[in-house]
């Protein structure tokens, strides 16, 4: 299993996110192998098997999402195993994951959001400016979270207006500075080097005690602005992002600029978004034609 999780470390390049989920994931196969079957090896675990851990967490009423994620763990461990010369055949190859209901991306609406950025007095102190600078960058770029708590002062170029940004699979891509954006960033700037005159942290984002700030803390941030502008349970960090790629896409941007901007790797994890501005149009068709 080592040699697995170095694989996917070094070679995949996997993010430390999905190493821990995939770390539970087959550590709970493993714990189940062994207390049902008296197997310590998942090596010698045929389909069958597989199959009867997959039925137990559906009769737990675990979400299809997290099966389809821990069936996903599964087909990586035993291709590896396969690559490895340690097992004949692949059992996962006779193993079909459950279907997902599409879940359509939540997103705040665009013009309450960007009225409040406007609008909104945020404290011109360090804190108020950095809360601030958090929110434009998120909706601003559309970047994800662990791409946001990694920014360095080196990834901005603020004559050429852009952020380099490291991305899944260690793929980097230049992502463009709006005006908003831009503004934001050179009072924060300003308002660091006075808060903190001996701080040597190289991370663009850091807490009142001059520390990186970290995914926990991010969340938090996001979730206590986007409050004050919607009673959603949509308030995560994420939802910026999908709004970001949502409001671009209502406004005409193509769908491939979306694409390279929120670094997907395909257009068929773009292609989410259509559904939203699908969804819009309905409405307005509904509202407007008079058969409707």
């Amino acid at each position: 299993m080592e040699l697995f999780f170095k694989y996917l470390q070094y070679e995949k390049r996997y993010s430390p996110h999905t190493l821990t989920s995939y770390h539970t994931d087959l550590g709970q196969f493993s714990n189940y192998l062994e207390q049902v079957y008296q197997i310590t090896d998942p090596a010698e675990a045929d389909h069958t098997i597989i199959r009867s851990w997959l039925l137990t967490l559906v009769q737990q009423h675990i979400q299809p999402r997290s099966i389809n994620r821990k069936i996903a763990c599964l087909r990586s461990y035993y291709r590896f195993l396969l690559s490895q010369q340690r097992i004949p055949a692949n059992p996962m190859l006779r193993i079909k994951a459950p279907k997902v209901s599409k879940k359509l991306p939540g997103f705040v609406l665009e013009e309450p959001f960007n009225s409040f950025l406007d609008s909104f007095e945020f404290e011109e102190n360090f804190e108020g400016q950095r809360d601030r600078l958090i929110l434009e960058f998120l909706y601003g770029t559309g970047i994800r979270l662990a791409e946001l708590v990694n920014i360095s002062h080196s990834d901005i170029d603020l004559r050429a207006r852009t952020v380099r940004v490291l991305g899944k699979g260690n793929k980097e891509r230049i992502v463009p500075i709006n005006d908003s954006l831009l503004t934001c960033l050179e009072n924060y700037t300003a308002l660091k080097k006075t808060y903190f005159t001996d701080n040597n942290s190289e991370k663009l984002l850091v807490t009142n005690k001059a520390r990186p700030v970290y995914p926990k803390f991010v969340y938090r941030v996001v979730k206590k602005y986007i409050s004050l502008v919607t009673t959603s349970e949509h308030n995560s960090p994420h939802v910026l992002r999908h709004s970001f790629a949502t409001h671009l896409l209502n406004n005409g941007a193509d769908l491939n600029a979306i694409k390279e901007l929120l670094g997907h790797s395909s257009l068929a994890a773009t292609q989410v978004y259509t559904h939203n501005s699908i969804e819009k149009l309905k409405s307005i068709f509904e509202k407007a034609h008079p058969k409707a």
